[in-house]
């Protein structure tokens, strides 16, 4: 039953992953930060299924790299910003893995936009009291 209703979340993550990307097509700063959140939720992913595949519980997969479960607990988290490649590299180790990172080239248009200073807001006019 649990199973039933992670799929069922999975599922509902997947279609509000998309109504985001088509409401932010034409937005390349949106795009990229979709791009980042995916990439984050990739990482956390990957950790679970490989620990659970291996049959240990997070506290095991911490005992292994040396680490405490709450450390394992936030790793696996799709919101966490922390990955280290140090400790990615001592995960994938201990769960007998190869780890691989790479850079990947964006479109010729979104990194235009990306290096362009933001938009000025307009001066604001002082206030001027009167009676």
């Amino acid at each position: 039953m649990a199973t039933r209703k992670i799929d069922k979340n999975i599922a509902a993550g997947a279609d509000a992953v998309r109504m985001l990307e088509s409401w932010t097509r034409d937005d390349a700063a949106m795009q990229a930060l979709l791009a980042e959140e995916r990439s984050k939720a990739a990482v956390g992913r990957q950790i679970y299924e490989l620990r659970t595949a291996r049959g240990l519980t997070q506290k095991q997969l911490a005992e292994l790299i040396g680490t405490k479960q709450p450390v394992i607990a936030r790793l696996e988290d799709a919101d966490y910003q922390g990955h280290s490649l140090a400790m990615l590299y001592r995960i994938a180790a201990a769960l007998g893995c190869s780890l691989s990172v790479g850079f990947i080239a964006r479109p010729r248009a979104a990194r235009r936009k990306a290096h362009q200073a933001p938009p000025r807001l307009p001066a604001r006019r002082p206030q001027v009291k009167t009676r």
